[in-house]
């Protein structure tokens, strides 16, 4: 005896599953939004309610993803750190070999940003002034990239043949961090657009003759 179909089963197409294109995750879209909010306005000045709101999601999604604004701000934070090794990186790889190029490389983008419109300097250097406490996570993320800025231009330094790696390094340290602070009250046309022709000059005094 042949077995019965359900109607319901008798009425269904019979064609292959078609992919279905997903919407950008509500985490995504927050996270996203969060990197703008944060970078253009600093983390304390923003709220909960501002990013769901400009996000276009809702305050219980934005807590599935983060347990809190705290841990939001660690993530975008996180963020900036790779995108900030990503063009260290970049300028590394131009230049194999070659230390002094691979810095004045860097510096040279760094200085063409640094005096354009809407440039808020370091996101890591702004958190850490922002948030003073020690163990607060924006600090740890901030705290660890510059540890770990410091010791690549240290070992940079080396390479270069400095007669004091440390202090070489230390110096240059000293003003990228003066041109992440300088660009935000001179703007274009400040000092931050001449970071690379400093570095090379403190470059040259630490090398032998």
């Amino acid at each position: 005896m042949a077995s019965k179909i359900p109607a319901e089963s008798a009425r269904l197409p019979k064609s292959p599953a078609q992919p279905v294109a997903k919407p950008a995750l509500a985490a995504d879209r927050i996270r996203k939004t969060a990197r703008e909010m944060f970078y253009r306005d600093g983390i304390r000045a923003v709220g909960v309610d501002a990013i769901v709101n400009q996000a276009g999601v809702t305050k219980p999604s934005l807590y599935r993803s983060f347990s809190s604004k705290d841990e939001l701000a660690a993530t975008y934070l996180r963020d900036y750190d790779a995108e900030f090794w990503a063009r260290f990186d970049a300028a590394c790889a131009a230049h194999p070999g070659d230390a002094r190029a691979q810095l004045l490389d860097y510096l040279s983008g760094l200085g063409s940003r640094a005096v354009q419109s809407g440039y808020r300097g370091c996101g890591l250097t702004n958190a850490a002034v922002e948030y003073p406490e020690a163990d607060h996570p924006a600090r740890v993320v901030a705290v660890a990239h510059k540890l770990e800025l410091r010791r690549r231009l240290n070992a940079m330094a080396a390479e270069m043949g400095a007669s004091d790696p440390e202090a070489l390094a230390d110096g240059l340290l000293l003003l990228i961090e003066g041109a992440f602070v300088s660009s935000q009250l001179f703007g274009e046309g400040g000092p931050a657009g001449r970071v690379a022709e400093m570095a090379d000059k403190l470059i040259q005094i630490h090398l032998p003759r």
